[in-house]
């Protein structure tokens, strides 16, 4: 069985390059010049990067589970 992983994208046509994302996990997100990316192929389930999905002024971080997008959650 293999481990469950999340992927995490940043849409570089939405992005605004605010750095909250990176400033909030350093780990997962970097900031360039123009957007954010993301660091790591895959991460571990970690209820911080919905968090930071969820806040991201342009909305432009998913968060993936498989073929799921678990975030930005809707409420």
């Amino acid at each position: 069985m293999t481990a469950m992983t999340w992927t995490v994208r940043v849409d570089p046509q939405l992005c605004l390059a605010s750095g909250m994302c990176a400033g909030a996990a350093p780990d997962v997100f970097a900031l360039d010049t123009e957007h954010a990316r993301v660091l790591p192929e895959a991460i571990e389930p970690d209820e911080r990067i919905l968090d930071v999905a969820d806040a991201c002024p342009a909305q432009a971080i998913t968060v993936h589970d498989g073929n799921a997008v678990i975030g930005p959650r809707r409420d």
